[in-house]
């Protein structure tokens, strides 16, 4: 069916219309309009099409994949590089269902836990911690795999169980804990077989690994995760303000 833009301005209104359409006519993962369908369609130019599709390509709205043509995005889980938000608001900010399933589940004694996790908790030998792995998925996608180091002292009587939703709410709603400051590395891998198996990639996919320090308000640190995120599935998210901000730092590893 043909339309024709009637309003000032057409390169505004031939947005909002094809924004509209992804809405209502196309879903995730489906071959978008071409530049000469958007033409035809609505009677514009066709460089005004394309501009069009040039800003929908901008704001993540749709893909172009060269050679074979624009294809509607599949909304990315975003991970916010400034604040802690919980994988279940994250999904649901993606209109996703988030679920959690637990994969293993242990307290150890501080000689028990590898070395640099043991220093970087300050846990003594005696000390305890809690091990623990989750599968987080978004509309039955395994999108994370969280392996997660907690001070024992700080989450006492911590169960499996405790563990199916937010541990941010946990930690703060139950545990009364006020949490201070994380300190966060990232760096992009690839997936060994084990943990390609559980996210339901090929061996080899790339991945991003993200290293955290979490601490209270006084300054004990309270956890520590080394956890694996689809490089398919998430995209991260940081705003810089001018040179006087506090950046994210980037270095360079061997």
């Amino acid at each position: 069916m043909e339309a024709k833009l009637v309003r000032e301005p057409i390169y505004q209104q031939l947005n909002q219309a094809l924004r509209s359409l992804l809405r209502t006519e196309f879903q995730a993962g489906a071959r978008f309009l071409t530049e000469r369908e958007i033409s035809a369609r609505f009677r514009v130019s066709r460089a005004t099409a394309n501009k069009a599709l040039a800003n929908l390509v901008s704001e993540r709205l749709v893909e172009f994949r060269r050679g074979i043509g624009t294809f509607v995005s599949s909304a990315a889980l975003e991970y916010d590089l400034q604040r802690l938000v919980s994988f279940t608001t994250k999904a649901d900010r993606a209109g996703k269902t988030p679920e959690t399933r637990i994969v293993r589940f242990r307290a150890l004694r501080g000689s028990e836990a590898p070395v640099g996790v043991a220093r970087a908790l300050g846990l003594g030998t005696e000390d305890h911690t809690y091990y623990m792995e989750r599968l987080r998925l978004a509309d039955h996608v395994p999108v994370i795999l969280e392996r997660r180091y907690v001070t024992g002292s700080m989450c006492p009587k911590l169960q499996r169980s405790d563990l199916a939703g937010s541990i941010y709410d946990l930690w703060t709603r139950h545990y009364g804990l006020q949490i201070g400051d994380v300190e966060q590395t990232i760096r992009a891998v690839n997936l060994l077989m084990e943990e390609a198996q559980r996210l339901h990639v090929a061996e080899g996919a790339a991945a991003l690994q993200v290293r955290c320090l979490g601490r209270l308000e006084d300054g004990r640190p309270l956890w520590y995760e080394d956890t694996l995120y689809r490089g398919d599935a998430y995209e991260f998210f940081h705003r810089l303000t001018g040179a006087s901000a506090h950046p994210t730092v980037g270095r360079l590893v061997p």
